[in-house]
């Protein structure tokens, strides 16, 4: 009779425990997006801005008026990033993009989030330490055109410098891209490729009014960005050498749409990205993998396309709504 009261007893709290557990997960209700961390470079550079218009335009057609979207700017200041990302996790998001402004040195603050249950898209440039996806334009293929357009336009011959910009590997892999095509044509010289602008026009003003006084002739100038590029074409009008060079950036920004067209530019080419698309598209997939739905590709690359004075005209320019 003990053992009879004893097996009734344990079937009774095994199914009010289940029947709980039934009620607590019914109670949760379908999944639903109620937070969102964006950490992005700096949002003074209008791709970063509109990064942080796409990932909130993601994160309201999936979450609706009352989805939380904090957008922070990280300044290229490693140590705000992580005192941000650790922001985004004590307040209980569960997507984070980010635009890391040190691949490398991000990395234990990611390992953190991902440890608290939350999901962290890379986006623009790669992270390290676990994130669950990484979305960037192809940077590479942005450093390969502008390189050719430089070798084309130089005829294969001339002096080169690089305005380069933060360690990311966006960065990097532009820089890559351009050099991989300048080592193909043994005609071009590159004068300096370590110079850090930042990745802002007042770096670019900078480090070009030095690159300018350490070398009395250069043909061509590769900036990593176009806030670098503005800066540095800015520099060389300065210096009243621009009858001796040109100018090519990255980005297809719309300060870039209007260099090209002013008269007496030497700012002349630029692979255009879709900063919007690429943070909205870092949400979506943050979402679906919320869902248990990994994307096919853990990095996702989106295509860029050179603008030129030629051809700007029916460029459309950044997505922005």
């Amino acid at each position: 009779m003990k053992k009879l009261l004893t097996v009734l007893l344990i079937t009774i709290v095994a199914f009010s425990a289940f029947a709980n557990g039934q009620k607590d997960a019914a109670s949760e209700g379908p999944l639903e997006l109620k937070a969102v961390g964006v950490t992005l470079g700096d949002i003074g550079n209008p791709f970063f801005f509109q990064m942080g218009e796409g990932a909130k335009a993601a994160a309201m057609e999936i979450g609706g008026a009352s989805v939380r979207v904090a957008v922070e700017s990280a300044q290229y200041d490693l140590n705000k990033q992580v005192s941000q990302i650790e922001n985004f996790i004590a307040s209980g998001v569960q997507i984070i993009v980010l635009n890391a402004v040190d691949s490398k040195g991000i990395a234990p603050a990611v390992r953190r989030a991902i440890e608290a249950g939350v999901i962290v898209i890379a986006a623009d440039v790669g992270a390290e330490g676990g994130v669950n996806a990484t979305v960037t334009s192809n940077n590479y293929q942005a450093g390969v055109q502008a390189g050719e357009y430089i070798v084309k336009k130089l005829g294969g011959k001339g002096k080169i410098v690089i305005a380069n910009g933060p360690p990311v590997t966006a960065v990097i892999d532009r820089v890559n891209g351009a050099k991989e095509v300048f080592a193909k044509n043994p005609g071009i010289e590159i004068l300096s490729d370590n110079q850090n602008a930042g990745g802002s026009r007042d770096g670019g003003l900078n480090v070009m009014q030095d690159l300018l006084t350490a070398f009395p002739k250069i043909d061509a100038v590769f900036a990593i960005n176009d806030p670098t590029g503005i800066g540095c074409e800015l520099a060389i009008k300065q210096a009243k050498r621009e009858s001796e060079m040109f100018v090519v950036g990255v980005d297809g920004s719309p300060d870039a749409e209007v260099a090209l067209v002013q008269e007496g530019t030497i700012f002349k080419a630029t692979p255009a990205q879709d900063p919007y698309t690429m943070a909205k598209t870092a949400v979506e997939i943050g979402w679906e993998i919320m869902q248990g739905n990994k994307p096919a590709e853990e990095t996702i690359l989106i295509p860029v396309e050179l603008i030129t004075a030629e051809n700007v005209a029916s460029y459309k320019g950044w997505t922005s709504k």
